[in-house]
C-alpha cells in the first residue's frame, strides 16, 4: 500500500470531494522520506537561487527507496507535490530526485535532466539493482 488513508479521507473519497491538502497531508505522513527529501531540495533550489537542485545520494535502505518511487511513480502523488511546494519534479535511478522552477527559464535544464543522454550517463553498476 503506497499511503495510510484515513477513513475520513477515505469517505471523502467515495464521496467524490477530496481536498487536496487533506491529500497532501496524506502523502507527508505516509511517504516521510520522500516529503522530506522533496522539502529539502525545494529549500535548496530557493536558497542557492538556482533553476533546480536534485540529491544524489541513494536512500538508506529500501524502505525509503520505495517511499521515492511510490511518490514519484504515481501522477496523482508526484501532481500533487508539484502544485504544493510550486516546483516541476524529475527522477532518475530510483533515488535522484530533482526539483526545478517552474516556467520557461529552466526549461532547458529540465530537458536536459530528464533527457535519454542524461539517462544513460547516470547509469553506474551500483545502481543495476536499485
Amino acid at each position: 500500500m503506497s499511503l495510510d488513508v484515513s477513513p475520513a479521507l477515505l469517505e471523502m473519497a467515495e464521496r467524490g470531494e477530496v481536498d487536496e491538502r487533506e491529500f497532501v497531508d496524506c502523502v507527508r505522513t505516509s511517504l516521510p522520506y520522500a516529503w522530506d527529501l522533496i522539502s529539502s531540495l525545494v529549500l535548496q533550489r530557493e536558497v542557492d537561487g538556482g533553476e533546480f537542485a536534485d540529491n544524489q545520494v541513494p536512500p538508506p535502505s529500501e524502505t525509503e527507496r520505495g517511499q521515492l518511487l511510490r511518490a514519484l511513480a504515481s501522477d496523482a502523488i508526484r501532481g500533487s507535490l508539484e502544485r504544493h511546494f510550486g516546483v516541476r519534479l524529475a527522477f532518475q535511478n530510483c533515488h535522484r530526485v530533482a526539483v526545478f522552477s517552474p516556467g520557461p527559464e529552466s526549461e532547458a535544464r529540465y530537458a536536459a535532466f530528464t533527457s535519454v543522454r542524461a539517462q544513460l550517463l547516470n547509469q553506474s553498476p551500483e545502481l543495476r539493482d536499485c
